[in-house]
Protein backbone atom coordinates (compact mmCIF):
# COMPACT_ATOMS: atom_id res chain seq x y z
CA UNK A 1 0.00 0.00 0.00
CA UNK A 2 1.09 3.52 -0.49
CA UNK A 3 2.14 5.95 2.09
CA UNK A 4 -0.51 8.24 0.91
CA UNK A 5 -3.80 5.66 1.56
CA UNK A 6 -5.65 7.49 4.31
CA UNK A 7 -7.59 5.76 6.38
CA UNK A 8 -11.04 6.20 6.88
CA UNK A 9 -14.57 5.07 8.59
CA UNK A 10 -13.32 1.75 8.67
CA UNK A 11 -9.89 2.57 9.52
CA UNK A 12 -11.32 4.53 13.00
CA UNK A 13 -13.77 1.47 13.08
CA UNK A 14 -11.21 -0.62 13.63
CA UNK A 15 -9.32 1.40 15.94
CA UNK A 16 -11.86 1.76 18.35
CA UNK A 17 -12.25 -2.09 18.58
CA UNK A 18 -8.56 -2.56 19.20
CA UNK A 19 -8.89 0.21 21.80
CA UNK A 20 -12.12 -1.71 23.53
CA UNK A 21 -10.68 -3.77 26.52
CA UNK A 22 -14.11 -6.32 26.12
CA UNK A 23 -12.75 -7.03 22.43
CA UNK A 24 -9.27 -7.93 24.11
CA UNK A 25 -11.49 -10.26 26.31
CA UNK A 26 -13.34 -11.68 23.36
CA UNK A 27 -9.82 -12.06 21.62
CA UNK A 28 -8.39 -14.36 25.08
CA UNK A 29 -10.97 -16.23 25.26
CA UNK A 30 -10.92 -16.91 21.55
CA UNK A 31 -7.31 -17.75 21.42
CA UNK A 32 -7.88 -20.12 24.71
CA UNK A 33 -10.72 -21.72 22.84
CA UNK A 34 -8.78 -22.64 19.64
CA UNK A 35 -5.28 -23.84 21.55
CA UNK A 36 -7.48 -25.74 23.94
CA UNK A 37 -5.93 -24.02 26.70
CA UNK A 38 -7.06 -23.00 29.90
CA UNK A 39 -7.37 -19.83 31.62
CA UNK A 40 -4.39 -20.66 33.65
CA UNK A 41 -2.44 -21.12 30.42
CA UNK A 42 -3.62 -18.08 28.81
CA UNK A 43 -5.43 -15.60 31.48
CA UNK A 44 -7.66 -13.09 30.34
CA UNK A 45 -5.89 -9.84 30.23
CA UNK A 46 -3.23 -11.20 28.00
CA UNK A 47 -4.52 -9.41 24.86
CA UNK A 48 -4.14 -5.55 24.82
CA UNK A 49 -4.47 -2.49 22.46
CA UNK A 50 -1.53 -3.46 20.32
CA UNK A 51 -2.08 -7.07 19.96
CA UNK A 52 -5.20 -6.47 19.36
CA UNK A 53 -3.80 -4.47 16.22
CA UNK A 54 -1.82 -7.10 15.62
CA UNK A 55 -4.27 -9.84 15.73
CA UNK A 56 -6.62 -7.49 13.61
CA UNK A 57 -4.10 -6.78 10.39
CA UNK A 58 -3.09 -10.40 10.47
CA UNK A 59 -6.58 -11.75 10.61
CA UNK A 60 -7.30 -9.02 7.24
CA UNK A 61 -3.98 -9.47 5.46
CA UNK A 62 -3.15 -5.71 6.10
CA UNK A 63 -0.18 -3.86 7.27
CA UNK A 64 -2.17 -0.73 8.02
CA UNK A 65 -5.77 -0.13 9.14
CA UNK A 66 -6.31 2.52 6.53
CA UNK A 67 -5.96 -0.45 4.07
CA UNK A 68 -9.77 -1.06 5.28
CA UNK A 69 -10.73 1.86 3.98
CA UNK A 70 -9.28 0.78 0.27
CA UNK A 71 -9.53 -2.95 0.21
CA UNK A 72 -12.93 -4.74 0.00
CA UNK A 73 -11.60 -8.25 1.27
CA UNK A 74 -9.84 -6.43 4.19
CA UNK A 75 -12.90 -4.71 4.86
CA UNK A 76 -15.26 -7.70 4.38
CA UNK A 77 -12.92 -9.46 6.98
CA UNK A 78 -13.48 -6.66 9.43
CA UNK A 79 -17.47 -7.02 9.09
CA UNK A 80 -17.05 -10.62 9.93
CA UNK A 81 -14.66 -10.20 12.92
CA UNK A 82 -17.06 -7.16 14.03
CA UNK A 83 -19.98 -9.88 13.65
CA UNK A 84 -18.81 -12.49 15.88
CA UNK A 85 -17.42 -10.05 18.41
CA UNK A 86 -21.15 -9.25 18.55
CA UNK A 87 -22.54 -12.60 18.78
CA UNK A 88 -19.78 -13.28 21.25
CA UNK A 89 -20.99 -10.22 23.31
CA UNK A 90 -25.22 -11.27 22.70
CA UNK A 91 -23.64 -14.47 24.44
CA UNK A 92 -22.13 -12.70 27.10
CA UNK A 93 -25.39 -10.29 28.22
CA UNK A 94 -27.04 -13.59 27.63
CA UNK A 95 -24.82 -15.52 30.03
CA UNK A 96 -24.79 -13.07 32.85
CA UNK A 97 -28.74 -12.88 32.58
CA UNK A 98 -29.15 -16.49 33.28
CA UNK A 99 -26.04 -16.36 36.16
CA UNK A 100 -27.94 -13.22 38.43
CA UNK A 101 -31.24 -15.42 37.85
CA UNK A 102 -33.16 -12.93 35.02
CA UNK A 103 -34.13 -15.21 32.47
Amino acid sequence: MSESVKGGQQSRRAAMLCQNPRFWLYLDQRWRAKHKLSAGEFPNGTHNAAGATRWLRKACGIQSRAELDHNDEARAMLERIVADYSKWERQQRLNDRIAGGVV
